[in-house]
């Protein structure tokens, strides 16, 4: 399962860098947690596609210019995918841009991502949201 696992979590980061948030919320299992680490600007757990997409992806749209979640590397064993990367992008309100390494922990149900966990360095984000 885990090759199928992690072709499933590429997927998913191909449709958010191609600005697909359709295509991403049909890969979330109706009641995924998706944990924010805390000290990033959205901290937090929220459950539920709906929840994810009001309490994340669309602050990220509507604040952040060019904001990307790259992966570099997948690791995965059973229904556990984890991908490391790095984000970056530049916080509208500030005009200041930033880089920093992530670590995702996704694990699906069924085919579907069922949990996300993310792990960051929440210093370099706060910086971008500094004036």
């Amino acid at each position: 399962m885990s090759t199928q696992a992690t072709e499933t979590i590429k997927a998913l980061y191909a449709a958010f860098a191609r600005g697909d948030v359709g295509a991403v919320l049909a890969a979330l299992d109706p009641e995924i947690e998706w944990t924010e680490a805390e000290g990033f600007p959205y901290g937090g757990t929220y459950r539920g596609p709906q929840a994810v997409l009001e309490g994340v992806f669309m602050r990220l749209g509507s604040e952040w210019e060019g904001f990307a979640a790259v992966p570099e590397e997948f690791v995965s064993e059973n229904d556990t995918v984890v991908a490391l990367g790095a984000y970056s992008g530049k916080y509208k309100a500030t005009g200041k841009s930033f880089r920093a390494p992530f670590v995702h922990v996704w694990r699906l149900k069924e085919g579907k991502a069922a949990a996300f966990c993310q792990h960051t360095d929440t210093l370099l984000v706060q910086r971008a949201l500094e004036p």
